[in-house]
């Protein structure tokens, strides 16, 4: 069933090409903040990193989307859409074109500039956009910025210095330390929400002219061993923030290549919205501005375009909400004919769709790499024994099954030294594929009194789509399954669990 994003108080999380969702199903003037990360140009290819059990990173990687953009028939089509609707947007592209000719660069404006013009549609009167960039690129959006939103409507451009970033010395120029937002509103001229941002700083003052301030003061001694009293106060925040990028070890890092810290998102939407406003991220990834306005009490909407990054998401607010939250999934196959199609547009995003179903990771998907695995879930077969993990190894297959598939899965199990195997498959298995399956025999579980599990399990699609789970033991589907790095829980005020109800 198709619902609107604007029924209600609901939030919605949509699966598919942003620009599409914008047009089909986003209304204008309904959004109160955008803030959108999209891709910067970079020329690279970007991986998700898995945690292993042990706590160090995973070998393999999962490719999660490419920073590369060719000048090719899609981007001319792109670049003589956006054309011929005329406009500023349209004569900002033309001279463009003019000065980079029909270059990479001029691709991904293409791209950008028509989910520019949508955004600017779907904005309220009182709304804002944050669009967050760095310097490849960003010269270039301001400019289609500038033709979009009106340059009287630009207020700031936000530098985030991020001051804990390794960097590589070997090259020949300053290390990279920030990044650029851009911060504009719809219309200057309306009452537009914004809330000026205040944060405790240290300021320093003179010995012989301080005064009594009883738990304000802070004593420190400078370099030459001088006492200095610091004065602990509220002070503006300005256009440059100081947010540290996240490291590998940070608790909420979710190995997601380009996670934002939630920091950074936490003043965004705290500048330009109010409780109850709607937030919407058009490329959100591993789904930080969400989690962040769901913490804030915001409503939401969130678009990506991969079957991944929309698992991931489900995974971090489910470990971080629990049952605290509702939303909807749309875009995602939800029968048979639906999954069908899926995997003759694209298998790898089918694959990553139907590990989503079961809870899995996929694996590295080049071409050989994967030695007959596509997914695995780890779990802790017994919670109370420290760094004991047991594995459930999945493959996905999209075409014709038969018993070969399982026996080379019982192969798999074996040299994994795996506990229970799974094969989905679109199609139904054959009697052999099952009397196969029944001769791999049982996982006990000790932990659970000896209980067995088919060592070998056969799911097609559409019984996952009923609800039918792998057998399992329970801590699987609970907090010990471990294929994900689970987000700390979200913390949420007294004041705003209030609030939250009120609006429901």
């Amino acid at each position: 069933m198709i619902l609107s994003p604007m029924s209600g108080t609901r939030n919605v999380l949509y699966y598919g090409d942003n620009l599409e969702v914008l047009r089909r199903y986003v209304k204008s003037e309904s959004i109160d903040l955008v803030y959108l990360d999209p891709p910067f140009k970079s020329d690279q290819d970007y991986n998700i990193l898995f945690q292993e059990q042990n706590g160090s990173r995973a070998a393999a990687q999962v490719k999660a989307f490419q920073d590369t953009w060719r000048w090719d028939q899609g981007s001319a089509t792109a670049f003589h859409d956006t054309v011929k609707n005329g406009g500023r947007v349209a004569d900002a592209l033309v001279a463009l074109e003019r000065f980079l000719g029909h270059s990479d660069m001029l691709a991904y404006l293409s791209m950008m500039a028509p989910r520019l013009v949508e955004l600017h549609r779907v904005l309220k009167p009182t709304g804002s956009i944050y669009l967050h960039c760095d310097p490849t690129a960003n010269h270039y959006l301001k400019i289609l910025m500038d033709a979009i939103f009106r340059p009287n409507n630009f207020r700031n451009e936000i530098v985030w210095y991020y001051y804990n970033k390794m960097h590589d010395r070997r090259k020949k120029l300053f290390p990279k330390a920030n990044d650029t937002i851009l911060f504009y509103v719809k219309d200057i001229e309306s009452n537009f929400t914004f809330h000026q941002l205040k944060e405790r700083r240290d300021k320093p003052i003179r010995q012989l002219a301080r005064k009594k301030m009883d738990g304000r003061m802070v004593n420190v001694k400078d370099e030459e061993g001088h006492v200095v009293y610091r004065l602990k106060e509220d002070r503006t925040i300005d256009n440059v923030w100081r947010i540290p990028c996240l490291q590998p070890a940070a608790q909420e890092r979710l190995g997601y290549p380009t996670q934002k810290p939630e920091a950074l998102l936490e003043r965004i939407i705290n500048a330009g919205t109010d409780e109850g406003d709607l937030v919407l991220d058009p490329f959100c990834g591993c789904g930080t501005t969400i989690a962040v306005a769901q913490r804030l009490n915001r409503r939401w909407i969130g678009i990506d375009i991969t079957h991944l990054a929309i698992a991931l998401i489900k995974h971090r607010l489910k470990a971080a909400f629990r049952d605290k939250i509702t939303y909807d999934v749309i875009g995602e196959p939800v029968s048979l004919p639906d999954a069908e199609t899926l995997a003759k547009q694209d298998p790898y995003q089918f694959q990553w769709w139907a590990l989503g179903l079961v809870g899995a990771r996929p694996v590295e998907q080049k071409k050989g790499a994967d030695k007959g695995i596509d997914g695995r879930l780890y779990f802790l077969p017994d919670l109370t024994t420290k760094g004991r993990t047991e594995q459930i190894v999945f493959s996905v297959k999209s075409g014709h099954v038969g018993s070969n598939q399982v026996r080379d899965l019982v192969g798999v199990v074996k040299r994994e030294n795996a506990a229970i195997g799974v094969l989905i498959s679109l199609n139904p298995p054959t009697r052999d594929m099952r009397e196969e399956a029944a001769i791999a025999g049982f996982y006990v579980s000790s932990e659970l009194g000896g209980k067995k599990y088919p060592r070998i399990q056969l799911l097609t699609i559409e019984e996952l789509l009923n609800g039918r789970k792998v057998e399992c033991p329970p801590f699987v589907r609970e907090q010990g399954n471990v294929s994900f790095k689970k987000p700390p829980r979200a913390e949420i005020s007294k004041q705003s669990r209030k609030n939250q109800a009120k609006l429901s």
